[in-house]
């Protein structure tokens, strides 16, 4: 059986006094967790956050990666400075990084790949935008953002990678696709992997949900048989939200 997983997406949230309260506050809330924890937390609260996480089951991630090694990139952070940092997981391909920051599905692929090549662990976003939904281009929109973020990525790499829809028409909205339209995208993404992979691959990979997913909508949510986890943005910044989330 695949083990959900649950993903804090801080965002641009917490200062490290802020991050060591938040933590000591979850801990005792998710030690029971059947869901494997990961708080997504700022470049600056890395270490506060893993100090505050340390002997728990509480993971520690980042919210995105350069795809070089070093060079003249301000203001970037490297795969090999994360993992000095021992971050377990990175969100690529965050629908907030493609609007505002000109991320592409080309970029999102050299990312994932650096990261992977640092041994840490991916959770790769895929999702549509109001527009493209209401044109009728879901699937084909993340059938192409599947692949290309998933370019010349081994088999063996692939067990290294998490992968959330998020409709960005549903992120900071409070807009939530329905239980039964989130499982049918999410069948299409693992249809995507199941041929370039195979049927073992596309059964394996854990599919999150990441579109305003919270404490009401969350239980019929992780119902669903396609969905394997969620990343949560909103609802991550408190304890108590959190944990109702990851306690489903």
């Amino acid at each position: 059986m695949k083990r959900p997983i649950i993903a804090g997406n801080w965002k641009m949230n917490k200062t490290n006094a802020e991050t060591k309260q938040l933590i000591a506050e979850l801990i005792p809330l998710v030690k029971d967790a059947k869901c494997e924890v990961v708080c997504c937390v700022p470049f600056t609260d890395i270490v506060t956050a893993r100090k505050a996480a340390r002997g728990s089951n509480i993971k520690i991630g980042a919210q995105n990666v350069h795809w070089a090694e070093k060079g003249a990139f301000t203001g970037e952070i490297s795969a090999d400075m994360l993992k000095e940092l021992k971050v377990q997981y990175v969100i690529v391909g965050h629908s907030e990084r493609r609007q505002y920051f000109g991320e592409t599905d080309q970029t999102v692929n050299m990312r994932t790949k650096a990261a992977l090549k640092a041994g840490i662990k991916v959770i790769l976003c895929v999702g549509e935008t109001l527009a493209e939904r209401e044109a009728g281009k879901t699937s084909e929109v993340v059938t192409r953002q599947t692949i290309e973020g998933l370019k010349d990525i081994s088999k063996q790499e692939l067990k290294k990678i998490v992968i959330a829809y998020e409709p960005v028409w549903a992120i900071g909205t409070g807009k939530t696709a329905t239980a039964q339209d989130a499982n049918d995208t999410i069948r299409i993404i693992r249809k995507v992997v199941r041929k370039l992979y195979g049927r073992a691959s596309a059964t394996s990979i854990r599919i999150q949900y990441g579109g305003s997913m919270n404490a009401k909508n969350a239980t019929e949510l992780m119902a669903m048989p396609q969905i394997d986890g969620g990343l949560i943005g909103g609802a991550s910044l408190t304890a108590q939200d959190f944990a109702k989330v990851v306690n489903y």
